[in-house]
């Protein structure tokens, strides 16, 4: 791809901030069909994906998208919880023999086969186990002992496959007195410190507007389960990784968390605001909001002079950072009263080129309309049969590579779309697949 031609801010923000312009499919990539090759970073590493809902699927699709051959497990009839979760008015966005689909499952499952199975039949564990033995990683979101009552623990798999990554997310971690209760994100954000942190001023607890510990709990699964793969390299052998929710966001409690551990000084809320960077905040303009700040005492003095009061820079109570967080409370009305008086759009104006941090607080249709997004192929579209409008529009890979590019190979499997295919290249003849699905094992 060639690079990009560099965009003002400035021209990005007038773009963003007037009106709500429609995805346009013309600037978005097209994924390629199914039977083209990934050239991607993981290609030839076989995952069995037995997740369901947000975590570990995250994780999974990443992997996925690095060109790993993803076959994801589901209950038979059933499927992935996700499949059912639909917004209002969802309904009418899929065809009847697409169902059990969702928009929630759809943004977690690309790149992905789909195979029914029972794994509470001996046939469906001999099965299973039949395709662990020529995986490189099986990843499973149960809650702990659940696999070793069904008798596909670790040890059981590992003496199957010596080489095989088994990895483990879970509400709690595999040991310790919580090991046993269920994982979700609002508890474990609840529990581990994020909704102490995370609302206004002396305002309520808040849950953030996306699933952060889950998100982040597969990103540090994905994380380990590539140092394990490295590992192995110079071992000969696989190993047990196990991630947790709670684990997930104890660790992301960073500087608030040593602040804690090492001055026993309790966090606060602080809404947009930095608890210690001042000024930092969300500011209402004539029109919308804008997030503004100064991390410096530079910083402060540009954007005093921006707002058109230079005066406050050389006030004694804000000469420097330690002195305006100090004085935050007598700082902030001053500043809000200052935004108030141009829109949006003239103080993007007027802070284009000052080095300062900025930017407009845009909602969704203005994400998917930036420039910036569709320049660094954000939005891939990719047909989709099951959908009334015969495509489906999905989010690209974050992360860019030089050489082996990630890709969007296929979209989201139907449920048990390819389980014929998979049993087949186990060696299943016609009738036997058959027989299977008589008894419901697939």
């Amino acid at each position: 791809m060639p690079p990009c031609r560099r965009l003002s801010y400035l021209g990005l923000a007038k773009y963003r901030t007037s009106g709500s312009p429609r995805i346009s499919t013309r600037f978005s990539h097209t994924a390629p069909n199914r039977q083209d090759q990934s050239d991607g970073a993981l290609k030839g590493v076989k995952v069995l994906d037995l997740s369901r809902v947000l975590a570990a699927p995250y994780c999974t699709q990443i992997l996925a998208d690095y060109g790993a051959e993803v076959t994801k497990i589901e209950e038979v009839d059933k499927g992935d919880d996700t499949r059912h979760w639909k917004v209002d008015g969802e309904e009418q966005a899929w065809t009847d023999e697409s169902l059990p689909f969702s928009l929630y499952y759809a943004s977690v499952n690309r790149n992905k086969r789909s195979m029914c199975l029972d794994l509470k039949h001996d046939k469906g564990k001999e099965i299973f186990l039949q395709l662990a033995k020529e995986a490189d990683i099986v990843i499973e979101n149960f809650r702990p002992g659940k696999m070793e009552q069904l008798g596909l623990g670790y040890e059981t798999l590992q003496k199957a496959n010596p080489r095989l990554i088994y990895a483990t997310v879970s509400g709690y971690g595999a040991g310790g007195p919580s090991a046993e209760r269920s994982g979700y994100d609002m508890i474990a954000a609840a529990e581990a410190g994020l909704l102490h942190v995370t609302g206004e001023r002396d305002g309520p607890p808040v849950r953030p507007g996306l699933g952060l510990v889950d998100m982040s709990t597969g990103l540090y699964i994905h994380g380990a389960i590539l140092a394990a793969l490295h590992a192995r390299q110079r071992t000969g052998l696989g190993q047990r990784v196990d991630a947790s929710l709670f684990e997930t966001q104890i660790a992301l409690l960073i500087n608030v968390g040593l602040a804690w551990l090492n001055l026993e000084q309790e966090s606060e809320r602080w809404g947009c605001q930095h608890p210690s960077v001042v000024p930092y905040d969300a500011f209402k303009t004539k029109d919308l909001y804008i997030i503004c700040g100064a991390t410096n005492d530079r910083q402060f003095s540009k954007l005093m002079e921006i707002l058109g009061s230079p005066s406050l820079a050389q006030d004694e109570r804000f000469r420097t950072n330690a002195l305006r967080v100090k004085n935050r409370d007598a700082l902030f009305p001053m500043l809000r009263e200052l935004f108030e008086k141009r829109t949006t759009n003239e103080w993007l104006d007027a802070f284009e080129g000052s080095a300062l941090p900025y930017a407009p607080i845009n909602n969704m249709s203005r994400v998917f309309s930036h420039p910036q997004t569709l320049a660094r192929d954000m939005i891939a579209t990719v047909p989709f049969e099951g959908s009334a409008g015969g495509t489906l529009n999905l989010i690209g890979p974050a992360v860019k590579f030089s050489l082996n590019k990630p890709s969007i190979r296929s979209r989201p499997p139907l449920l048990g779309e390819n389980t014929d295919d998979i049993l087949k290249g186990l060696g299943y003849t016609e009738q036997d697949i058959l027989s299977l699905k008589e008894t419901k094992i697939v």
